[in-house]
């Protein structure tokens, strides 16, 4: 793995290498995905990055890790290691984005399509931004990386919600914005935005890894921020837009393990790519552990609504990240009944959702025959949900 994290460092997709970028005695700051997309393995990634800088002259003391926690909640010291790795902990600075900290932001103006620009001030006051990620498909952006780090990673509250806002129709009612869909980026507004605010900011380097289905990486991508990232959207199109022949009565989708069945709010991307594979009144089966299903705080709140239009009206008045995840979730459940095997102890979390609770595969089965429609349903299986995207012929 290093080696192949060197390769791509040395031969970059369209830029020089990283190493001809900085310059001695810069300051340098890494942006790291936080804890929910821990699967990212930064620990095999930041040593090479942190190598290749203090050849080019920059020491330990002049970098530092910003954790781009976007709107979630921020990391602990504890997560900090899981995230770099002890021995970049023990030599590298890490720090928090704190999306709220108002008086540590930089603004740099507005969007065309209206959004106030501000991000960390660590980040913007740096001779260089290098950022890292992954790229899997994301149901509001299209892919997630690329731009992702700057916009919500690093970036103001205010920013964010005002970019995600384009998550949402046009019109009060029309619910989610089927514009703002996962493998969409042509047209989707949300998208467009967030690249015009990355450009604003205009990272100097970019490291984006694709996860392979059996773990590790199937591609990692080093060079300026647009050309890498879009290289690897390729690479998950090839990957995990997968071709299926006709809705299913009932899906089975397990959201691949840590962190991405961590809670409820993660476990939204799973229901969102299973609700394109199952027909209208069929039966969905997630398998998700949401060892943490009350966090964040903000999702929880959402779903005391009572029906979807209350709850997307209060959305348009105080946008939210984890309130348009929650619409999501509810829209899904529209489409099918949703079950979700989970520990015995979320079934009083989960009485608040439309989401039925079980602790077995075999006591889903037995549910979900009883709910689709048919006595010989038709089923299709996704071991990579939170990554897979099922696309109708």
């Amino acid at each position: 793995m290093p080696q192949a994290v060197r390769a791509a460092l040395a031969r970059p997709v369209d830029s020089p290498p990283l190493e001809e970028i900085v310059k001695p005695d810069e300051k340098v700051v890494i942006a790291v995905s936080d804890v929910t997309r821990a699967w990212q393995q930064m620990p095999l990634i930041l040593p090479e990055v942190i190598a290749t800088l203090n050849r080019a002259g920059v020491p330990d003391d002049n970098i530092m890790i910003i954790i781009a926690v976007g709107g979630h909640r921020l990391n602990t010291e504890r997560e900090f290691v899981q995230l770099c790795g002890q021995a970049i902990y023990d030599r590298i600075k890490v720090i928090n984005h704190d999306a709220w900290d108002t008086e540590n932001m930089v603004y740099y103006g507005k969007t065309s399509r209206g959004t106030e620009v501000s991000v960390n001030r660590v980040a913007a006051e740096a001779d260089r931004l290098i950022l890292t990620g992954g790229i899997v498909y994301h149901y509001m952006a299209g892919y997630g990386g690329g731009r992702k780090s700057v916009i919500p990673g690093i970036s103001s509250i205010k920013t964010i919600r005002q970019n995600h806002l384009w998550g949402l129709g046009a019109e009060v009612g029309d619910g989610s914005n089927p514009n703002a869909a996962s493998r969409k980026t042509s047209g989707n507004e949300l998208h467009e935005d967030m690249m015009e605010i990355a450009g604003f900011i205009q990272p100097d380097f970019i490291i984006n890894m694709v996860p392979a289905p059996e773990g590790g990486f199937a591609g990692i991508f080093a060079s300026n921020w647009v050309s890498a990232w879009q290289e690897g959207c390729k690479l998950v199109d090839e990957l995990y837009g997968v071709e299926i022949n006709s809705l299913a009565d009932i899906v089975i989708a397990t959201a691949g393990g840590f962190p991405k069945d961590i809670n409820l709010y993660q476990t939204g991307k799973t229901m969102d790519n299973a609700y394109y594979a199952v027909k209208k009144g069929g039966v969905v089966i997630i398998l998700s552990e949401c060892s943490d299903i009350c966090e964040p705080q903000e999702f929880s709140r959402w779903l005391e609504f009572d029906d979807r239009p209350a709850m997307e009206k209060a959305l348009r008045q105080d946008f939210g990240i984890p309130g348009w995840v929650a619409l999501k979730e509810v829209e899904c459940s529209n489409q099918a009944t949703y079950i979700l095997v989970t520990r015995a102890e979320n079934a009083g979390f989960l009485a608040k959702t439309s989401m039925i609770p079980a602790t077995s595969i075999e006591e889903a089965l037995q549910i979900a025959r009883g709910k689709c429609g048919t006595a010989t349903p038709t089923h299709t299986v996704m071991p990579q949900g939170a990554n897979t995207l099922p696309i109708l012929r």
